[in-house]
């Protein structure tokens, strides 16, 4: 690279950090010694990924009011909020305009593809037409650049040894480096360029660029362009830090906030349960991902998600005009000269604002500290897997569900954890700071998955806190130290969850079931479904043993809806997160426990009506449990649906005949056309024939009749439906 373009980078680099003072009037831009920045007073970090940055102080002639990245110049002007005690008045903020890409190559003039890499041509194609000042050999020219061609390679200095083979890095046996810019050459050159130079006083020179120390625009304004074009594509450019001043009229206290982009803040959580005391220990992970240290700022953590997007503000922004010509072809020389009107057109880059990307979200994962049941659905309803039956809506044995916590309360849309003290924190650094530290209600137990004989540790928490406590990982600890680790989902004011974080050696549990009896209560019927309403009674024996030394509540997940009752256990309770009952029995430290339990719960079938039989129908109208309205409705289908089934015999007794015709039609087609013309008989006295037409007479005739029986099958099954309605 010349030495000129070396410095044009440098000017790039110094011109992509806009430092501007803070002060009453708009005054020249400081530089980055002079300047300092309005201390950060107050920090609020959301769940979305953003934070509040709210700085404050006196505004004089020598502060910044907001040093922010360039990437988040568009946060900041778009939520910008600027508060006083109402002495000082603030007439508005000024800042440098952002140099996008595409707009810093149409201003130097270099080539409009943004994913195409600048050459050493491309910086000097730029500059045809400008006045440049070029140096080589130590000699000096000034002029207007007209042309950049290619011209043929030069010689390495000091010339090659004959041709060695080249390394698989690019160089030579002899290290001697092959250049490949501008396309291939010959071992031992290097490809070159002819500049072309009208000098001031019209002399034309011809230079090659690699004799040529320097190229420097006379214009500092097309070095400026340059410059500051080379800036706008830094892969850095996003990071440099921008500022934002502010004008007003006095130097009164200002409070300036505004949202940027920030690390989402994570928590961590620890129980100690201690015998029958509980204690939570809430940390929050923070990251300062900028260029400036935290010193003494307040931080407050907020539980909430608002809603935030990104939207361009800071670059300018054109609109896209129709080129209008005349009805004429009126073009002149000076006009077209070195143009055409495609090329006056443009590529019409698309202007209009793209929105991709905006949406919201949070860091937070879901933690599920309870197992969670699977379901599935059928007809709308929710259904338990692994079992065609669901809940009953037409019984009602009880509600397990009404023994779950109390809703949660939420006092705000946000809750906000303010941290003790100001937070010291260097740029780029993170910390684990605590954010709260409460007794809560907690209960060690046993968790046993259905019929498994080995349980989990586990523990019921309660958040008996003010706040909601937002999910995160989980250490448990006993007075015997570490006991596990889990996650604690999201949970509000009084809500509980139920954490599992270990094996439990000490506890086991076998489970002894008879086949579960299903009574049916009511019949129903409801599109075209039949619905049968039954409890499904179960018999069980748990025995536990303990041979650990303190007592133990153990917990079963039990398989069943929350439409039941269920006895025999010390208590039943519910788990919200996978909407199950729990069966809870208490067992003392070393010893054994078995224990008879007694489940009712309300189900019900639901049948579609052409799955069913007459005998199916019969056998439920001898039900004692139904009324003798239903009884008799159900009765009078089954004899209806006696006649579908009627229709359906004699229907496949007339596809079977159909069958048969076909197979016999085949084979004396296949003889017809084996004998073709050697009877000698004419085609009427053919007896084959006479076969063929009377066998086709009879297949048309069973296939009507099919026709006829599935239009009657249909027209019966209609009366069977039309009577089951009458258990709605």
């Amino acid at each position: 690279m010349l030495p000129d373009l070396a410095l044009v980078c440098r000017r790039a680099a110094a011109l992509g950090i806009l430092v501007l003072s803070a002060g009453c009037h708009v005054t020249p831009a400081a530089s980055p010694a002079a300047a300092s920045a309005l201390p950060l007073k107050k920090l609020r970090l959301y769940e979305t990924g953003v934070g509040y940055f709210e700085r404050s102080g006196n505004i004089s002639s020598s502060s910044d009011s907001l040093p922010v990245p360039a990437s988040h110049v568009d946060d900041a002007l778009k939520t910008l909020i600027v508060l006083s005690d109402g002495k000082a008045r603030v007439t508005g903020i000024e800042f440098d305009s952002v140099l996008s890409g595409g707009l810093g190559r149409s201003l130097a003039a270099l080539p409009s593809d943004a994913d195409r890499p600048l050459t050493y041509r491309d910086m000097l194609e730029s500059l045809r037409g400008i006045e440049v000042e070029v140096t080589a050999g130590g000699e000096t020219w000034i002029g207007q650049l007209a042309e950049v061609t290619d011209a043929p390679p030069t010689p390495l200095s000091p010339p090659a040894a004959p041709a060695p083979a080249a390394a698989a890095d690019g160089s030579s046996a002899a290290g001697k480096a092959v250049p490949t810019e501008g396309g291939p050459g010959a071992p031992g050159t290097q490809e070159d360029l002819y500049l072309t130079l009208i000098q001031r006083g019209g002399a034309i020179r011809r230079l090659r660029a690699s004799r040529v120390d320097q190229v420097r625009p006379v214009d500092p304004t097309v070095a400026d362009r340059l410059g500051a074009a080379v800036g706008a594509l830094s892969g850095r450019a996003a990071q440099l830090r921008r500022s934002l001043r502010v004008l007003a009229q006095s130097a009164a206290p200002v409070r300036l906030g505004y949202i940027a982009e920030a690390p989402v803040w994570r928590s961590t959580y620890r129980l100690l349960l201690d015998g029958g005391r509980a204690r939570l220990q809430g940390w929050a992970l923070l990251h300062n991902d900028t260029d400036e240290p935290w010193a003494g700022v307040s931080v407050e953590l907020v539980n909430g998600r608002p809603d935030s997007f990104l939207f361009p503000l800071s670059a300018p922004r054109y609109a896209r005009r129709e080129l209008a010509h005349p009805d004429e072809s009126l073009s002149t020389v000076p006009q077209l000269a070195d143009k055409t009107p495609d090329q006056l057109w443009g590529d019409n880059a698309d202007g209009s604002m793209s929105m991709t990307g905006m949406g919201f979200g949070s860091g937070e994962g879901r933690l599920e500290g309870s197992h969670v049941t699977r379901t599935t659905k059928m007809r709308g309803e929710t259904v338990r897997v692994g079992g065609s039956a669901e809940e009953s809506d037409a019984l009602s044995i009880g509600n397990l569900a009404e023994i779950a916590q109390a809703a949660g309360v939420e006092n705000g849309a946000l809750f906000t954890y303010r941290l003790a003290g100001g937070l010291h924190l260097r740029a780029h650094g993170s910390a684990l700071v605590p954010f709260t530290q409460q007794d809560v209600e907690a209960q060690r137990l046993t968790w046993f998955e259905g019929d498994e004989e080995r349980g989990r540790s586990g523990a019921r928490l309660a958040n008996t806190t003010a706040q909601t406590l937002p999910s995160g990982p989980i250490a448990i600890y006993e007075a015997s130290g570490f006991a596990g680790e889990t996650g604690l989902p999201r949970l509000k004011p009084r809500e509980r969850a139920f954490l599992l974080f270990g094996l439990d050696l000490d506890v086991e549990l076998r489970t002894t079931s008879q086949q579960p009896e299903d009574v049916t209560q009511r019949i129903g019927f409801e599109s075209g479904y039949l619905t049968e309403h039954f409890v499904r009674k179960h018999r069980r024996r748990y025995a536990v043993k303990n041979r650990g030394g303190q007592e133990r509540r153990v917990y079963v997940a039990l398989d069943i809806v929350k439409n039941a009752s269920v006895q025999g256990f010390d208590a039943v309770d519910f788990d919200a997160a996978s909407q199950r009952p729990l069966g809870v029995l208490r067992i003392a430290p070393r010893s054994k426990l078995e224990r008879e339990v007694t489940i009712d719960e309300a189900l019900l079938h639901a049948l579609d009506v052409r799955s069913l039989s007459a005998r199916a129908l019969r056998e439920k109208s001898e039900i004692a449990a139904l009324s003798a309205a239903e009884r008799a409705t159900l009765g009078a289908a089954a004899k209806l649906f006696e006649e579908v089934e009627k229709a359906d015999r004699e229907t496949a007794t007339e596809r079977s005949t159909i069958d048969r015709l076909g197979k016999d039609l085949g084979r004396l087609r296949d003889h017809l056309e084996a004998l073709g013309d050697k009877s000698g008989s004419p085609a009427g006295a053919n007896p084959l024939v006479v076969r063929i037409l009377a066998l086709e007479d009879e297949l048309s005739g069973a296939q009507r009749r099919v026709e006829q029986l599935e239009a009657q099958r249909e027209a019966r099954f209609a009366a069977v439906k039309g009577e089951l309605e009458r258990l709605r």
